[in-house]
């Protein structure tokens, strides 16, 4: 163990403590050397500057605090801590590249540094994780930082916004209320004070932000999960059915183990198929999802919903069936 794990370990016994650690109990107990244990009071007082007393009366060594704690200076880590921190910041920089680089940059030479001292490896994260995104969408991460800062300091935004199913870019004037991450890509839930309501807005679909002085409109908790988490999916608005789906006997393997939805309700038929329940508002996400599992699903109800993927399932099928008639050279009365 080096001396900073020795140092680290030391700080981290006495950090907090109201009653004193005897000397006995530190070389006894926890096993610090005689000598190594004097260097590191030493250090701890005229390197660290810690308030480091010891006290007859609460029985032995303690931080000369109100609380008993002291923080150390300057950047401190535990060998565990600091290989989670690389792996987070690892995880983070393959989900989001750029995300953050302006914001971990001082502190990535010092992360070197310990890494290099305490002969982690934590270089082998680059090379033995191996994270795959799936449909995640290109997005200015200018726009991300200035959503993210609005979000946390509660202030307002003014945003040129982009709807891809009307083709049209429109400003609005929004209370940022949190940040969702959803399928590889982030979402803003907010107050559009045009709409006078809550809406969902892609990040990646704002083409211009402007913070405001003025603050953000306060929206509880609880109104934001009712109104925009209680449905299927990314769409936000009360459920208005629920979609009942059974699945093959073979793809119940998978699907029995996945959560759809936070109020789902499942259960095994008889004949071995596997029925899930999920409420939604919007049919759309919900029918991309169920298209997916072709064959080994069946919409159950409710009916609307049967039409729907019935609809997109013939269409589907009609294009092939036109590419078969266009191959063969075919054409339509010449029979």
């Amino acid at each position: 163990m080096s001396k900073l794990d020795d140092l680290y370990r030391l700080h981290r016994l006495l950090d907090g403590r109201r009653t004193g650690i005897p000397r006995a109990d530190l070389i006894g107990t926890h096993g610090f050397a005689r000598a190594t244990l004097s260097r590191l009071i030493a250090d701890l007082r005229n390197k660290l500057n810690a308030p480091l007393i010891h006290d007859k009366e609460r029985g032995g060594y303690r931080y000369d605090s109100a609380d008993g704690h002291y923080p150390l200076p300057g950047l401190w880590f535990s060998p565990s801590e600091l290989l989670a921190l690389v792996t987070l910041q690892h995880l983070l920089a393959n989900l989001e590249p750029g995300l953050l680089d302006d914001h971990l940059q001082p502190l990535q030479a010092r992360i070197d540094q310990l890494l290099e001292s305490k002969r982690l490896g934590a270089g082998e994260a680059t090379r033995r994780i191996r994270i795959l995104g799936m449909a995640a969408r290109r997005k200015n991460p200018r726009h991300f930082q200035a959503v993210a800062h609005a979000v946390l300091q509660r202030k307002r935004l003014t945003i040129n916004y982009y709807n891809r199913e009307r083709d049209q870019t429109d400003t609005r004037e929004i209370s940022p209320q949190r940040l969702a991450h959803y399928r590889d890509n982030w979402y803003l839930d907010a107050w559009c004070h045009k709409k006078k309501g809550l809406r969902i807005f892609a990040v990646e679909c704002i083409r211009h932000v402007e913070a405001l002085a003025k603050p953000a409109k306060a929206v509880a908790e609880s109104t934001l999960n009712r109104e925009l988490a209680t449905s299927y999916g990314i769409f936000a608005g009360t459920p208005c059915a629920t979609a009942v789906l059974r699945f093959t006997v073979k793809r119940a393997r998978w699907v029995a183990d996945e959560i759809w939805h936070p109020q789902q309700q499942s259960r095994w038929l008889a004949d071995g198929r596997y029925e899930l329940r999920v409420p939604y508002s919007d049919a759309r996400e919900l029918v991309m999802d169920i298209l997916k599992y072709g064959a080994d699903i069946e919409v159950a109800a409710p009916e609307e919903l049967q039409e729907v993927v019935k609809e997109q399932l013939e269409s589907a099928a009609g294009q092939y069936r036109r590419g078969e008639t266009e191959g063969s050279g075919f054409e339509p009365g010449d029979a």
